[in-house]
Order: structure tokens, then sequence, then C-alpha cells
């Protein structure tokens, strides 16, 4: 679970592995498996940085 910021300041964590797609066009919109769409203020890359630790945090305790 990765935190994100939505559009409003709110909040909330996401499932990283439900992301279907991230698109930046220009608010960042995150596209989830279950066809619903989060428009958020982190932009792709912070998204994808968040991913990348949060599956080394996961791995590393295995």
């Amino acid at each position: 679970m990765i935190p994100v910021t939505k559009l409003n300041q709110q909040e909330t964590v996401v499932n990283c592995d439900l992301i279907e797609l991230i698109e930046a066009n220009p608010d960042t919109t995150i596209t989830m498996t279950t066809g619903r769409k989060l428009i958020i203020t982190d932009s792709v890359d912070s998204i994808l940085e968040k991913i990348v630790a949060y599956k080394r945090q996961i791995n590393a305790t295995k």
C-alpha cells in the first residue's frame, strides 16, 4: 500500500498491486484494475518511487 494525495488534499492509501495504469495529463491519474480512477497531486515519478520502495520493503521481510 502506498500513500497518495487527492486533489482535495486528502491523503489516501492505494494498493499498488491493483494499479493498471498511471498517466500524467496534466494531473496524475491512476487507473485501477477495477476500473476506478484516482486523480492525484503526486507526480508519476513520485508514485513509481513509492511503489519501488514498497516492493523493496515487502521483499526484504521475506
